[in-house]
């Protein structure tokens, strides 16, 4: 199913609810089935990326549809939180609702540092530890389980 089957499948929008569609940066399938599960509830992107593309940050009540590395639809999520705060004051517990390997603090800098670095790079800037990081909290509300 593509993200417009989705979002026509999908019985609570509003006639004037949008949705972007998008995959994680790295492991797609992954962090999407972590995502599908529950495991995952929070994400963690550059601020610096978003200005320099000219996107805007995600706000809460926003509705995202998350992509597979095929492009398939796996979910869709509603922005309950969002926090920009410095790389180094990203806490355990946004550490922790990412859900990603063994969900410590210690574990969460380390991969994502070596994404953002690379990020960074891609609009021809340098990683700091004082670069915004965009911390997003959301809930899955299709399907629903």
């Amino acid at each position: 199913m593509n993200a417009e089957e989705m979002w026509q499948a999908f019985p609570d929008k509003k006639a004037d609810d949008t949705y972007l569609a998008w995959q994680y940066g790295c492991a797609q399938d992954k962090l999407a089935q972590l995502t599908l599960q529950g495991t995952k509830t929070a994400t963690a992107s550059s601020y610096p990326v978003y200005k320099a593309e000219n996107e805007p940050v995600p706000a809460v009540g926003d509705y995202s549809i998350i992509l597979d590395s095929q492009n398939q639809a796996v979910c869709i999520i509603q922005t309950t939180q969002i926090d920009i705060v410095p790389f180094y004051q990203v806490d355990e517990e946004q550490a922790y609702l990412e859900g990603e390997g063994d969900r410590t603090l210690t574990y969460w800098r380390e991969v994502h540092r070596t994404f953002f670095e690379s990020e960074m790079q891609s609009i021809h800037q340098k990683f700091t530890e004082d670069m915004l990081v965009v911390c997003e909290r959301f809930k899955i509300v299709y399907p629903k389980s």
